[in-house]
């Protein structure tokens, strides 16, 4: 069966009025393939697996934990691949991780395998566009979308480049500062949601900072669709299992859906 693509699903269902919601799932984590299944039955649209690195630059505490958890137990990035082409997930996955990983595989060899293992996109947060030609050319032969991000410091010109080299969907970057649980949403969320926009067509999706139902709620009355990791990720590390993603995920859903288109 052919891969999902990341942009052609996620825009459809955009364009059909739907809001989009596009959890983070840390692979190699307890019985997160299970959770995988569970948060796309809530109602997700795509899902963003981590490849844990040791160095996770973007991500804070929770993330970082859960990685290093991961990795400890014994999770590497071919046995989360392996896992991933064994499944029939039934939406597009993209996997995020950092360029360390992509380098030492190789553009060619990474990207291959992506494409084999029906993985339909890819989210390399270190890897800036400057430097990113070379390995987005590979991704768009395998038929892989690397997405690009914009952060609120993001300029004008910067952002024109960035959404016309993004494939899949433009994430929006919150706020400044590392992933986590926030309180309440930064203004800088739908800031950058507006701005990006009024630049493209292509999807627009918010993450970071983005950990409950009324956060999503807020954000997707700009953006296209929000992005929620360390709000589910402390429940995998909490032991939630399952049947917490599900309950979570299906509550977000619910709240994005109640907006009219």
């Amino acid at each position: 069966m052919p891969n999902l693509s990341l942009e052609a699903s996620l825009t459809q269902s955009r364009d059909s009025g739907k809001k989009l919601l596009v959890p983070y799932v840390t692979g190699g984590l307890g019985d997160w393939v299970e959770i995988v299944h569970a948060v796309i039955d809530a109602g997700a649209d795509a899902v963003e697996v981590g490849i844990p690195f040791s160095d996770p630059i973007m991500d804070g505490p929770t993330i970082q934990e859960a990685s290093q958890r991961a990795i400890e137990g014994g999770a590497t990035p071919t046995g989360i691949l392996s896992e991933i082409k064994k499944a029939d997930f039934g939406v597009p996955i993209a996997v995020m991780t950092y360029y360390n990983i992509v380098y030492h595989a190789g553009h060619q060899r990474f990207a291959s395998t992506l494409s084999d293992c029906g993985i339909s996109g890819s989210i390399i947060p270190d890897l800036q566009l400057d430097e990113a030609r070379e390995w987005i050319a590979q991704a768009d032969s395998s038929g892989i979308d690397n997405v690009l991000l914009a952060a609120p410091s993001t300029p004008t010109q910067r952002i024109k480049a960035l959404v016309d080299a993004t494939r899949g969907f433009i994430y929006g970057v919150g706020l400044m500062g590392v992933t986590g649980e926030r309180a309440s949403l930064s203004s800088s969320s739908t800031e950058v949601a507006r701005v990006l926009k009024a630049h493209t067509t292509k999807p627009v999706l918010i993450g970071v900072g983005v950990s409950n139902p009324s956060q999503a709620e807020e954000v997707v009355r700009i953006a296209d669709g929000a992005i929620v990791g360390s709000a589910l990720v402390r429940r995998m590390l909490e032991g939630q299992g399952p049947s917490g993603a599900y309950a979570f995920i299906s509550e977000l859903r619910k709240a994005i859906d109640s907006l009219k288109p």
